[in-house]
């Protein structure tokens, strides 16, 4: 059985003609104009008016942009992405009236991603040649993996990075397939010095990729900051900079997508701890190391990941005391310093490693939520009459994301 359809993003990177790039440089900045101008338009008519203005207001607008001799450059390019420059940013009013988001902002020319989306009607793909609007020729993709057989992208993004690599995704409907159901659970204990411990024993070191090119990196950030201002030297610079930061991010998006990758497909039920690395960044002597390590996004991509293949994830809150609590006799030491790596149960006298003990009451707590099917608080401790301390065992709330095969 077939899980229900989902979109897919499959990205790849093109090399570009002279005359492609320059195209396509004009339409990035196109688009960041028009999002710019509509901001400013909505924005001032806030304002003074007390009016919202829609979609359709702005794409009035940018018509009349067009006949105007100081923006007559807009009507060059291809007017689809300069309409979903639009569409984007009424998304975002969207989400601000919502209150999900942030006002929008601005977009930067140098800060701002360089990117234009395509719609079916601007660009042609047939037989892995993708051609777009206002560009004679097909552009040149390294197809790394295959899209799904007889998949039709629905949109084309076209972006730059900061490090003046091309990329084009192709949004895609697709319907990936459950995997073989499996008995297999674990429980998954992020850290700093084991990237992860499975609740099994096992420990996956942490790469930590920022470190190891750390030297690197500071030489040509010092190197950027001898260069004067404005100058093409100083704009190579900053691009080797931007390399570098490339190279780290994709080093570790890969080995957290092969580490993930494995983790869904050898075991059906996998439990994870809910942590607010927003707030962790606070503390300025790991702030560095909590970047480089990307829990947020091992998290993210065993989410979606579990979704698609048919996988159970479930979530335990982030009180729940998983260092402390004994995975042998159930009691609760005393607050515990990240120093100590390995501790003794003061009752049963059980030596625990800290992140293995961790995983192990991760996967027993996560199990036992799932069986009572109710959300129940996490273990705490109250007093006594007699004033002593006493440990209410009680199973911790999780949330469980499941898709059956």
């Amino acid at each position: 059985m077939r899980n229900s359809s989902v979109k897919r993003a499959f990205k790849y990177r093109f090399y570009p003609t002279d005359m492609q790039a320059a195209e396509l440089s004009r339409t990035f900045g196109c688009v960041r104009k028009v999002y710019n101008l509509a901001l400013t338009a909505r924005t001032d008519t806030w304002t003074v008016n007390g009016e919202r203005v829609s979609y359709p207001q702005t794409s009035a607008m940018l018509t009349a942009w067009k006949k105007t001799e100081e923006l007559a450059y807009l009507a060059e390019v291809s007017s689809v992405p300069l309409q979903q420059a639009l569409r984007h940013l009424q998304a975002a009013f969207t989400g601000f009236w919502g209150k999900r988001a942030q006002y929008p902002r601005f977009k930067s020319k140098r800060k701002s991603r360089a990117s234009a989306e395509y719609t079916r009607s601007a660009f042609c793909y047939t037989e892995r040649r993708l051609t777009l609007a206002k560009l004679a020729e097909p552009l040149d993709i390294v197809w790394s993996r295959p899209i799904p057989n007889g998949a039709e992208p629905s949109t084309v993004t076209v972006s730059r990075d900061s490090a003046g690599r091309w990329f084009v995704s192709l949004l895609c409907e697709d319907t990936p397939m459950p995997l073989p159901a499996t008995t297999n659970t674990v429980g998954i204990d992020v850290g700093l010095t084991a990237l992860v411990t499975l609740s099994t024993g096992e420990k996956v070191a942490n790469p930590r990729h920022e470190r190891k090119d750390r030297e690197r990196l500071a030489r040509a950030e010092r190197m950027l900051s001898r260069k004067e201002k404005g100058s093409n030297n100083r704009a190579k610079a900053r691009t080797r900079v931007a390399r570098i930061h490339a190279q780290i991010a994709d080093r570790r998006k890969d080995h957290l997508h092969k580490l993930t990758t494995r983790l869904v497909r050898e075991n059906q039920t996998l439990v994870i701890e809910e942590l607010t690395v927003r707030n962790m960044l606070g503390n300025h002597c790991l702030a560095r190391a909590i970047t480089d390590a990307a829990w947020r996004e091992l998290r993210t991509m065993l989410e979606y990941k579990a979704a698609w293949y048919g996988r159970q994830l479930i979530t335990m809150d982030r009180w729940f005391p998983s260092t402390r609590l004994c995975s042998v006799c159930g009691s609760i030491t005393d607050k515990m310093d990240l120093s100590v790596r390995e501790w003794t149960c003061d009752e049963c006298g059980t030596t625990h490693d800290r992140d293995e003990n961790a995983a192990v009451n991760l996967l027993a707590a996560g199990l036992a939520a799932t069986a009572c099917g109710a959300d129940v608080r996490p273990q705490r401790e109250s007093s006594s009459r007699s004033g002593q301390s006493v440990v209410k065992q009680e199973p911790p709330p999780a949330r469980v994301g499941f898709l059956s095969p």
